[in-house]
């Protein structure tokens, strides 16, 4: 027996004897009177007797591993007996009747201190279990402790990043706010010097001397001009839905694996086509359709 089971099987042993002997001493004091001694101390044997073997049985089945509810309840009925003629005796005692009755209830207090080893040794573990259960909570607390402490050093990081990028665009919006208030103070003072009688009359005189026939306010242009036609991709011819597909089929294997719906519009306008995007999905779910 281990040291650890010590700690629950003597309380219900010295519980146990001292119920025994408390029992034995009531029938002999109770049946004293009414039958021989000896008789008296037969009667409190026999109950003592029954119910040491009850519990002797038990303890064997349970060191088994084993239960049977017939002698589990056949000893819990002889501790019932036991306390009954404590509590008879405490009540037809002429003196110290509440001493008496104060431990009646310790025969059924010696059986649920047995109850409560037993429930003991059915839950012990071994000492190599028990390291093994105390190594993986350790392990546990480890891996907590290291989870929250990666947590708080990603959120410091994150919160000094926001910090910094918080700072920096408050610094690029007072310098864009500076330039703004810069710019507008210049076209303020292009503006009133456009305005300004004198200053246009200055203006058309150098103006007039250097490029003739420019008016105030034009920049001159130097060499030859040719228009430029503007390019109108209304006015291109629309692709029809076989072309559309073959284009659109085209860039899309074009690489290996073949492209996303996404690159391959990108590449598609890129290119220099046109098509809406209505007429581009239609055309892209034709194609993966078919393939």
């Amino acid at each position: 027996m281990s040291a650890k089971s010590t700690k629950t099987v003597l309380p219900a042993v010295a519980m146990t004897a001292v119920s025994m002997v408390l029992t034995l001493a009531v029938v002999v004091m109770w049946l004293g009177t009414a039958v021989p001694w000896l008789v008296a101390v037969v009667v409190g044997l026999g109950i003592d007797g029954g119910w040491l073997a009850t519990l002797a049985y038990e303890r064997r089945l349970a060191a088994q591993g084993d239960h049977n509810r017939v002698v589990t309840a056949v000893g819990w009925f002889f501790g019932l007996i036991a306390s009954g003629v404590l509590v008879a005796h405490a009540l037809t005692a002429q003196t110290s009747a509440h001493a008496w009755l104060a431990v009646a209830w310790l025969p059924i207090a010696a059986k649920a201190l047995w109850l409560v080893h037993g429930l003991w040794e059915r839950t012990a573990l071994t000492p190599m279990a028990l390291d093994a259960i105390r190594g993986i909570q350790q392990e546990a607390r480890d891996e907590a402790a290291v989870a929250r402490a990666r947590l708080r050093s990603e959120a410091t990081s994150e919160e000094t990043r926001l910090t910094a990028v918080t700072s920096a665009g408050a610094r690029v919006a007072r310098v864009q706010a500076k330039t703004a208030k810069s710019l507008a103070g210049a076209w303020s003072t292009l503006e009133e010097a456009r305005q300004g009688e004198d200053t246009s009359r200055a203006l058309t005189s150098v103006t007039s001397r250097v490029t003739p026939g420019v008016t105030p306010w034009e920049l001159p242009v130097w060499g030859p001009v040719e228009p430029v036609t503007v390019l109108s991709l209304e006015s291109a011819p629309a692709l029809t839905d076989a072309a559309l597909d073959a284009l659109v089929e085209e860039i899309r294997t074009s690489e290996t694996p073949a492209l996303s719906y996404r690159e391959m519009a990108k590449r598609f306008r890129a290119a220099g086509h046109s098509a809406s995007e209505v007429r581009l999905r239609a055309a892209w779910n034709r194609v993966t359709a078919v393939a």
